[in-house]
């Protein structure tokens, strides 16, 4: 139930359209027809060191990539979205993979649940992904869902989270380099709120982090980890002055943690401490 405390977004917010025209990674998806990963994801799940003979989690799986990805290295993988369509999406490559592969024995599965509640046993997976879900979940919503993910992973179990973008980076580097860019006469790709480079984010990011929120964060929900940031590869040919710019503000500390503009973590569940 929503309250003014505590609100959350409706799953309604997630229909089709959303999934395959504006959630990181929908071209590469469509392109690929689901058999790759975008080079967002494949970064977050690298960071995850999966191997075969896992069981994971994917907390807001989406299209079902990642499910379809953990299918073929072998790991016996998850899936929960509470939007009924991620739910659907998810299920028809489970079975795509299924019925390419010709082997209808692999563990697979999707759950049309809320992340604040999982419906798996205690100490269950041996990795739980949350990628490019927590922007989208308030911050009480975060933390319970966090709970939930420690009370399912196994003691040596590990939270692995991808969000972007850096809260830093939009609130303090990004009219910085709108002001440069309309200098230079691109300033119609550089719309005041950031936001709106991706419209629908302005209804559906409601927790955007940075390096200092996410290890709170962690804390908070009990687990100790490992915070860091990374941008995605910058494509333009700059001159030299730029090339200098650029290598500043993504490699000097402290200038880098206002620039980079995506979150990584991973967390371990902390003993609970005796009462």
């Amino acid at each position: 139930m929503e309250t003014k405390e505590r609100k959350s977004l409706p799953s309604t917010l997630y229909d089709q359209e959303y999934f395959l025209t504006a959630c990181e990674g929908y071209d590469v998806f469509l392109e690929s027809e689901g058999q790759h990963l975008s080079r967002r994801l494949k970064d977050a799940f690298t960071a995850a060191e999966v191997t075969a003979g896992m069981r994971l989690l994917d907390v807001g799986c989406g299209r079902g990539e990642i499910i379809s990805h953990c299918m073929r290295l072998g790991i016996e993988a998850y899936g929960v979205d509470y939007a009924q369509v991620a739910a659907q999406m998810t299920r028809e490559v489970i079975e795509h993979e299924r019925h390419s592969s010709g082997e209808s024995s692999r563990s697979a599965g999707v759950y049309l649940a809320d992340a604040k509640y999982l419906p798996f046993p205690d100490s269950y997976f041996d990795r739980v992904l949350l990628f490019d879900v927590v922007e989208h979940l308030y911050p009480w919503e975060l933390n319970q869902a966090m709970i939930q993910i420690r009370r399912v992973l196994k003691t040596e179990g590990k939270l692995i989270i991808h969000t972007a973008p850096n809260r830093w980076y939009d609130a303090y580097a990004y009219p910085l380099v709108r002001t440069f860019r309309r200098m230079l006469g691109q300033g119609d790709n550089y719309p005041k709120d950031p936001r709106a480079i991706v419209p629908v984010n302005q209804d559906v990011h409601v927790n955007e982090q940075d390096i200092v929120s996410m290890r709170r964060t962690l804390k908070a929900a009990g687990y100790s980890g490992r915070v860091w940031l990374d941008s995605p590869p910058q494509e333009r040919s700059e001159n030299l002055i730029m090339r200098g710019l650029h290598w500043i503000a993504f490699r000097v500390p402290p200038i880098r943690w206002f620039f980079e503009r995506e979150v990584f973590a991973v967390g371990t569940p902390q003993p609970a401490k005796p009462k």
